[in-house]
C-alpha cells in the first residue's frame, strides 16, 4: 500500500512540474499590442481575405461558402450573396489584381469578377481536375494562377477560359502550399513527413525530406525569398541565405509550451509576427534573432491559423473560430517605441 501511495505521489509531483514549466514563459511582452478584434457577421470559419488596389475594398471568404466584403478597410463587413447550387461550399482562397478578382473552393468552384466584386460568376472547372483547388494567385487582366490539394498547377492568360498546366506530376495530398512573390512554390505533406518545391521551368515537384525528427507543420517564404519552415512543438527554422539546400539552427520562439506554431508573416523586411495555438501571436523585430510576445492576445478563444501583411501597415490574423479576424493598427504601432 506504501509503495502505490508513494508512486501516486511521485506521479502528482511530476505532473505539476510539468504544468509549470509549460505555464513558465521568459519570452518578454510587447511594448503595445496593434491588433484589433473585429466583428465579423458570420458563423463560418474565414479562410482568406484580399483586398483590391483600393486598401479600404477587400473580400473574406470561409466555409459555408461564405463571402463577406468590406470597404473600410477591414473594420466592418457585410455578406454577399451568390446564387450557388449549394451552401456546402468551403471557400479556400481569394485574390484580387486591381478590379480583377477569383475565388476557389471545394468541391471544385471557382468564381471570377471584372468589378471589384460588384458581380461574380462561375466559371465550370474539368470534372477530371486532380485535386480541389486551394490556391489562386491573380496575376494581371485575364491572368491567374490556381493550385489544387495534390499539388497541380494551372495558369490562364484569357480569363479562365482555358487553362494550361505548368507541372507535369502533382506531388500528392498536401497539408499547405504557399507561393513566393516571383512564382515559386513550397507545399508540405499530408502527414508532414517531407516537403516538396517547385519553380516555373520545373517540370516536376522536387521532394525533399524533413530535417529532424519532427513533423513539419508549415512553409513559406521569407521577405528576401529564403524559406522558413514550421514543425510540432514550436520549432522554427530558416533556411541558410548562403546554401539554399540546407537549414539553420532551429529555434523556440517560446521554449516551454503546451501550443505550437502555426503561420508566420513578414510586416516588413525585419519584423516578424508568428501565430499558434491558443491565441498566441509572437514578433521579432530583427529577422527572428530575438522574440517577444502580445499577451493581450492570449485572451482570444482560438488557434491563429493564418496572418497576413498587404504592406506594413495592412495586416490581419484568421483564427479556427467562426467569424474571427484580427486587423493590424498601424496608429498604435507607430505610437508606440519600436
Amino acid at each position: 500500500m506504501f509503495l502505490i501511495e508513494r508512486f501516486w505521489r511521485r506521479i502528482f509531483t511530476f505532473a505539476i512540474i510539468i504544468l509549470v514549466c509549460v505555464g513558465c514563459s521568459n519570452v518578454p511582452n510587447t511594448a503595445y499590442n496593434p491588433w484589433e478584434i473585429i466583428s465579423v457577421p458570420t458563423d463560418a470559419k474565414l479562410l482568406d481575405i484580399a483586398f483590391t488596389d483600393d486598401k479600404q475594398h477587400g473580400f473574406v471568404v470561409g466555409s459555408n461558402a461564405a463571402i463577406l466584403e468590406t470597404k473600410d478597410g477591414g473594420s466592418t463587413w457585410t455578406p454577399v450573396k451568390l446564387q450557388l447550387d449549394s451552401e456546402n461550399y468551403r471557400l479556400n482562397s481569394v485574390s484580387f489584381a486591381g478590379q480583377e478578382g477569383w475565388i476557389v473552393g471545394e468541391p471544385a468552384l471557382m468564381l471570377h469578377t471584372n468589378d471589384e466584386g460588384r458581380s461574380w460568376s462561375q466559371i465550370p472547372l474539368n470534372e477530371k481536375l486532380p485535386g480541389s483547388p486551394i490556391s489562386i494567385v491573380a496575376l494581371g487582366a485575364n491572368q491567374a494562377e490556381m493550385a489544387t490539394s495534390v499539388g497541380a498547377i494551372y495558369q490562364t492568360t484569357d480569363g479562365g477560359k482555358n487553362w494550361k498546366a505548368q507541372v507535369e506530376e502533382a506531388v500528392g495530398f498536401v497539408r499547405n502550399m504557399k507561393r513566393s512573390p516571383d512564382g515559386k512554390y513550397v507545399a508540405v505533406s499530408a502527414k508532414g513527413n517531407f516537403y516538396s518545391t517547385w519553380e516555373p521551368g520545373l517540370k516536376a515537384w522536387v521532394p525533399h525530406n524533413r530535417n529532424s525528427s519532427r513533423r513539419v507543420e508549415n512553409m513559406g517564404f521569407t521577405a528576401s525569398g529564403d524559406m522558413w519552415m514550421i514543425a510540432r512543438g514550436g520549432q522554427l527554422q530558416f533556411s541558410d541565405p548562403e546554401k539554399p539546400d540546407e537549414w539553420l539552427e532551429a529555434q523556440y520562439p517560446e521554449f516551454s509550451t503546451s501550443w505550437g506554431l502555426l503561420d508566420m508573416a513578414y510586416r516588413t523586411p525585419n519584423e516578424v509576427w508568428v501565430s499558434g495555438g491558443s491565441g498566441n501571436l509572437l514578433r521579432s523585430p530583427d529577422g527572428g534573432k530575438t522574440w517577444e510576445k502580445d499577451r493581450d492576445v492570449e485572451e482570444v478563444p482560438a488557434n491563429l491559423f493564418k496572418v497576413v501583411f498587404f504592406s506594413p501597415d495592412q495586416g490581419y490574423v484568421l483564427g479556427d473560430r467562426a467569424g474571427l479576424l484580427l486587423k493590424y493598427q498601424p496608429d498604435i504601432a507607430s505610437s508606440k517605441p519600436a
